[in-house]
């Protein structure tokens, strides 16, 4: 790990401190969930481009930097940049060519026939450009760069250098950043909050350079890269796209701002007077009358035109009343009675993970890798890491945040079904790389994964445990059978063992193997059968009869492929562990255990085995974040607890948490929100257990240092 990485996670664990009266899980003695929360609010002294903070709703978010707004967008560039998006918010660019998503697909042998992909392509030409073009198209917005403009003396604006002192805070109770700082001498004060309700973000600023007409308010719209990332601070095609004044009026103005493919607004709401006027293409400047030094203001991000007044003055209670319900609902839990040197970090990891998947992660739609602050991967949703992004949430009981985006897989049913139907399968083949609307996108790994398939499944059954309500099975029993309907038709009698065999044609989890030539991959049967099995209860909840073909999946499914005493990666990999690039990438041999209950298929004698030889020679460093929480959940089943929180805490670059919590991958991966969602599933589980566990906090070791104290979690199945 490098020396700044290193320096930030020393510089976070110092801001955890101070010990305080905690609960039981029991309920004898209620967790202070204010003081848990505060006690990790995020202090900043200087800037640097990995420690922007987030404020957001969960559908909507802006990241700002040191002065409490985007006013370096170009500094944190490489950093965690400074995005604002929404989750409506697309665009694509125009097609003059015509291109045909079919144009993309690739024909391979599976089972005795041809079935298609929607693949990467390479050649022919056309294949090609069509492939990078449904990549690329449509791409999540960067909608704004709203920030402040400093001046000197002699009218120059200043860079980032000139703000000193800078003392910055997130209260994640209240949502509200407090940012202090001194510019040419000149105090300056900023409070920063997003609304609880919309896409809007309030702002006040109070300093004697508003009075010298040295600080304006920007709004700049950057134009999209259609990127594999994109940061949002791209200023150039000043003409492939329009912003202008709608409207502007002595409280007020509306700014619109028309693409390729989509046309938004951005309307202003402020306090005193001042005027807006446009400053070169695309880059608009609001200045504050000189007679204030205090000047507050909104800015709402809308899809379609608006002249809403907003009320500035009921901001700041909104955002603490909506961040109080959420501190307040749901699980909570605490470290402050544990010892061990490493408790402090992991309750600040915990805390900040949750507040970070609640600005960025909590909307209708699976979220993308790097949540709402910037596009990795074009912006496009990776459905089989939904699990990772969601599961917490029925876990800390808070099931209504996974059903707003659970519910996303009936709009996009349609074109899953269209999917099996192309390749000849029953039921719906959920898509791996998509957008909002469930397009399916051209992928050289994704097209193959089948570990998406089962999640629908598991959310409806988590959502069912949580709730007990016969509305629930009613609700989702068409989604969980006719994903099951896939699952059976996708498993393949193989007439000389017997047996369904799953592949080829299929990538697994860990994509280092040729869809051509894998099958039978240890965490996708697991996985498989326990869907299988749990559609069938579902069945029997409704007093439905078993599915006999699923039946004679689940009865006859390849059994997971062992090697000596160790289960192998995949039942074509006989060089799982001895082949070095089969040692890289997810160990999702762990997934079968860990991420899974027991479903009859795992003998925990070589999963154990199986465990010991992947930690003592797995090349680590080429891992993920969520990785390491999916390792602690195998360890913490197998009985391994110090093994779960030596995982948890593993020294490798992907396994980092920065000062604002983020899971910090590399310059490309900044963040990588499946880490922090994984954790929470994670602690989640080590503290409550999973089904059939009976001791309490059986992932964390019984020496003494580990009095873990939490409210309101769920068991794992």
């Amino acid at each position: 790990m490098n020396i700044k990485l290193k320096s930030l996670l020393l510089l976070a664990s110092a801001f955890s401190t101070v010990a305080f009266s905690a609960c039981s899980q029991n309920g004898t003695q209620k967790i202070d969930r204010k003081a848990l929360v505060e006690r990790h609010s995020i202090k900043i002294t200087q800037a640097d481009s990995l420690n922007s903070l987030t404020v957001g709703n969960g559908e909507f978010a802006m990241t700002v930097d040191v002065t409490g707004l985007q006013s370096f967008p170009d500094f944190y560039a490489r950093g965690v940049p400074l995005g604002t998006q929404s989750e409506w918010a697309w665009d694509s660019f125009k097609d003059t060519v015509g291109y045909q998503r079919e144009e993309s697909l690739k024909a391979y042998d599976q089972y005795g026939r041809k079935v298609t992909y929607m693949v990467q392509r390479k050649e022919p030409q056309r294949a090609k450009e069509t492939s990078e073009w449904f990549r690329a198209n449509a791409h999540r917005l960067q909608m704004g760069n709203f920030g402040f403009e400093f001046y000197g003396n002699n009218g120059e604006v200043l860079p980032i250098s000139a703000i000193k002192n800078i003392q910055q805070e997130l209260n994640m109770y209240t949502g509200i950043i407090h940012s202090v700082y001194e510019v040419n001498g000149e105090k300056v004060e900023v409070k920063t909050l997003a609304e609880p309700d919309a896409d809007g973000i309030y702002a006040e600023v109070k300093s004697d350079l508003v009075k010298q007409g040295k600080l304006k308010i920007k709004m700049r719209f950057p134009y999209p890269t259609a990127a594999w990332k994109d940061v949002g601070n791209y200023y150039g095609e000043d003409n492939q796209h329009q912003s202008n004044i709608e409207y502007q009026k002595e409280d007020g103005a509306s700014l619109k701002h028309q693409l390729q493919g989509t046309t938004f607004y951005a309307t202003f709401n402020w306090e005193g007077k001042a005027t807006i006027a446009e400053k070169q293409k695309h880059y608009f400047l609001i200045s504050p009358d000189k007679s204030q030094n205090t000047f507050a203001l909104n800015v709402r991000f809308t899809p379609q035109a608006t002249a809403a007044k907003v009320s500035l003055a009921q901001q700041e209670e909104a955002s603490a009343k909506a961040w109080k319900n959420f501190w307040n609902s749901g699980a909570a839990v605490d470290f402050s009675e544990c010892t061990d040197p490493r408790a402090k970090e992991l309750e600040r990891r915990v805390v900040l993970s949750q507040y970070l998947m609640r600005t960025q992660e909590a909307g209708h739609f699976p979220p993308q890798e790097t949540g709402l602050t910037y596009n990795s991967w074009f912006g496009k949703e990776h459905l089989e890491m939904h699990w990772w992004h969601a599961m917490h949430y029925p876990l800390w009981g808070r099931p209504e945040l996974l059903e707003k985006s659970a519910d996303w897989y009936f709009k996009a049913e349609t074109i899953a079904k269209s999917i099996a139907q192309r390749q000849g399968f029953e039921g719906v083949r959920w898509q791996k790389m998509t957008d909002n609307e469930g397009n399916e996108c051209p992928s050289s790994v994704g097209a193959m994964l089948i570990w998406q398939q089962p999640h629908p499944i598991t959310f409806a059954e988590m959502l069912y445990r949580n709730k007990k309500d016969e509305k629930v099975l009613e609700r989702y029993q068409d989604l969980v059978f006719k994903t099951a309907d896939f699952m059976a038709s996708f498993a393949h009698f193989n007439p000389k063992t017997k047996k369904y065999d799953l592949g080829p044609v299929l990538i697994p989890a860990q994509e280092r193997f040729k869809a051509e030539d894998t099958f039978n991959p240890t965490y996708e049967l697991a996985y498989w059968k326990w869907a299988l099995q749990t559609a069938q209860q579902w069945r029997g909840r409704l007093g439905m009869p078993r599915v006999q073909k699923w039946q004679q999946v689940i009865d006859n499914l390849a059994p997971l492929p062992v090697q000596g005493d160790v289960y192998l990666a995949a039942e074509s990999a006989p060089d799982s562990y001895t082949n070095p690039e089969y040692k890289t990438d997810h160990p999702s041999v762990f997934g079968a255990f860990g991420m899974l209950p027991q479903s009859g298929m795992v003998d925990t004698t070589i999963m154990k085995n199986t465990f010991n030889l992947i930690w003592r020679d797995w090349s680590w460093a080429e891992t993920w974040g969520w990785d390491f929480p999916m390792t602690a959940m195998t360890a913490a089943r197998l009985g391994m607890p110090e093994k779960a929180l030596d995982a948890l805490f593993m020294d490798v670059k992907t396994n980092t948490y920065l000062v604002n919590g983020h899971n910090y991958q590399e310059e490309r991966l900044s963040i990588y929100m499946p880490g922090n969602g994984g954790l929470l599933t994670a602690i989640a589980m080590m503290c409550a257990g999973w089904d059939g566990s009976t001791e309490n906090n059986p992932g964390f070791p019984k020496d003494g240092k580990w009095n873990v104290k939490w409210e309101g979690l769920q068991k794992m199945p």
